[in-house]
């Protein structure tokens, strides 16, 4: 459940120098050319992945990326310059073979002259399963900068140590604790396992249909996926811009933190769910994935991790109990 009662702040509906948040029900292409030079501190996003949804127009892969090209363009206008894109993609898939989708889109941002920080993994443990080839339990996101004066705040996003009692075992600090007393870097693959984030997966749960955030959009990404963008990449009163806000995650990942939010979105549905949920946040109604929150591991003792009756008694079930005596 979200937090005590706060003051709410008002939505606009076009972009306003002084607005605390901003939600644009239209194209990016057109709401852009409202924000001025050089005004934003972190871009982050979700794009559309060309897959035939019902919100997408399908199109050959490279008229796909021709387009995102010209948004990201765009996009690279109003970034500051001590400014961060973080851009989150999956896979592209047709007729049975997968573009990874972040290495198509790297040319197109190093043609701009960004500079690649970090291609930060997000694994997940539910999704679709595949049957002709291994299922996609992993997305990307692709951490840019416009220029190699950025802004990063390590200490806001570190995780405990593993080994908080490790010591140097040489030189002038011999015998002194090695580590940093706030935590270690949660390096570029994160995990958050049974106990805090000591592994090193981001391994945060997509939102599907028992998810507390979901809402009706297919492809929504969780708050806590954002959060640490935030945290790490702006500072309070920062900018954050959602290009492809869906129902507004990103924009509440930002409120949350004291940072200013704007959005566009093309479906009028999505950017109705999106004031709704920033209202619910305000007013300590919205649900949402507390972040660093352990992701459920089940005992054995649940009745759905428990193997069926009926497949006890097959071979594949003999083999992996051991007792298989033709191995």
């Amino acid at each position: 459940m979200g937090d005590l009662f706060l003051s709410p702040k008002p939505i606009r509906s076009s972009f306003d120098p002084r607005a605390e948040i901003v939600l644009f029900h239209g194209d990016v292409n057109e709401f852009i050319t409202q924000i001025p030079d050089s005004s934003v501190s972190l871009i982050v996003t979700s794009p559309p992945y060309n897959l035939g949804k019902e919100y997408e127009n399908r199109v050959a892969i490279g008229e796909y990326l021709k387009a995102q090209a010209q948004v990201i363009a765009h996009l690279y206008r109003v970034l500051r310059e001590d400014g961060s894109i973080c851009w989150q993609v999956g896979n592209f898939v047709e007729n049975g073979e997968v573009y990874p989708l972040d290495i198509l889109y790297y040319p197109i941002f190093k043609e701009l002259g960004l500079k690649l920080r970090n291609r930060i993994i997000w694994r997940f443990g539910h999704g679709l399963h595949a049957s002709k080839r291994f299922s996609g339990r992993y997305e990307t996101i692709l951490w840019f900068t416009k220029s190699d004066r950025y802004v990063f705040n390590l200490n806001a996003v570190r995780v405990p140590a593993k080994y908080p009692g490790k010591r140097h075992y040489k030189g002038p600090k011999r015998g002194k604790p090695s580590g940093n007393p706030l935590g270690k870097n949660p390096s570029d693959v994160w995990e958050v396992v049974v106990r805090d984030w000591e592994e090193a997966f981001w391994d945060i749960p997509n939102v599907k249909a028992n998810h507390p955030e979901k809402t009706i959009h297919p492809c929504q990404f969780p708050i806590e996926l954002v959060e640490r963008c935030v945290l790490a990449l702006t500072n309070e009163g920062d900018w954050v811009f959602d290009p492809y806000m869906g129902v507004g995650s990103a924009l509440v990942a930002a409120i949350m933190h004291n940072r200013r939010a704007m959005g566009c979105e093309v479906v009028a549905e999505y950017v109705e769910i999106a004031r709704q949920r920033l209202v619910a946040y305000f007013n300590g109604t919205l649900r949402y994935r507390p972040m660093g929150k352990p992701v459920y591991q089940p005992t054995g003792g649940e009745k759905i991790a428990q193997i069926p009756r009926e497949w006890k008694e097959t071979p594949q079930a003999r083999l992996l109990e051991g007792k298989d005596k033709y191995r």
